[in-house]
């Protein structure tokens, strides 16, 4: 499936995909960029500690937390 962005930035998830994760209005995606250079696109649970629930394999707050690092570096 393909999707077009706009002018400004805005882009529109496929009915498809918003119906097989259950994506709605109030639904929060996040942007990935993976060590290859690509990108994913997955829903984020509206509750924080639910959506790093089940997550991790171990080190996963490390990980979190040095991720968060970055992105602070990164907006400054």
């Amino acid at each position: 499936m393909r999707s077009t962005i706009t002018s400004r930035g805005q882009t529109v998830v496929p009915a498809q995909i918003r119906e097989r994760f259950g994506l709605g209005p109030s639904s929060r995606l996040e942007w990935i960029v993976d060590g290859d250079g690509s990108i994913r696109v997955v829903p984020v649970d509206l509750d924080p500690i639910r959506a790093f629930r089940g997550s991790g394999s171990g080190g996963a707050t490390a990980r979190l937390l040095a991720d968060r690092s970055l992105d602070r570096e990164k907006e400054r």
